[in-house]
């Protein structure tokens, strides 16, 4: 095991901003709303998720993206990867697969916002289990480029 110098700890923010975002987004869709759904009124549930929703948005608009992007910009600074070298087999085409997901989970669970202030909750609920398996897909493509 080498040393942890400050490119591990890029790596470690990179990371446990990907585990805020899709950890939270699992937390709510498999506890806290199961447990609103069965333990509040339909009043006090629907201002509770939209109030979690809106915190949760807020999160991750000034932390969450801000993070996975500077780091994952600094990441790739350091491993030497180009625009060029993401059409390039392995590698670069699971980056730019990782990305362009990235790219469609944050349209997905901007959209899921937007819907659900527009009162349209059936597409907002779509949204948002299309922003959650996206989430676990960026996280799957993850796994698979080696650590640089």
């Amino acid at each position: 095991m080498g040393t942890v110098g400050p490119w591990s700890l890029v790596r470690f923010l990179h990371v446990t901003g990907a585990v805020v975002w899709v950890g939270g987004q699992l937390a709510l869709s498999l506890v806290v709303l199961p447990l609103a759904r069965r333990m509040l009124s339909a009043e006090a549930r629907d201002r509770f998720a939209a109030e979690a929703g809106r915190r949760f948005g807020l999160l991750t608009g000034a932390v969450f993206v801000p993070l996975q992007l500077g780091t994952g910009w600094a990441m790739a600074w350091h491993g030497g990867i180009t625009w060029a070298s993401l059409t390039e087999p392995g590698y670069g085409r699971t980056l730019a697969t990782k990305l362009g997901l990235f790219v469609l989970v944050m349209l997905a669970a901007a959209g899921h916002g937007i819907a659900h202030s527009k009162g349209r909750a059936e597409l907002a609920r779509v949204l948002a289990v299309v922003s959650l398996v996206g989430s676990l897909g960026v996280v799957l493509l993850a796994t698979a480029l080696p650590a640089t």
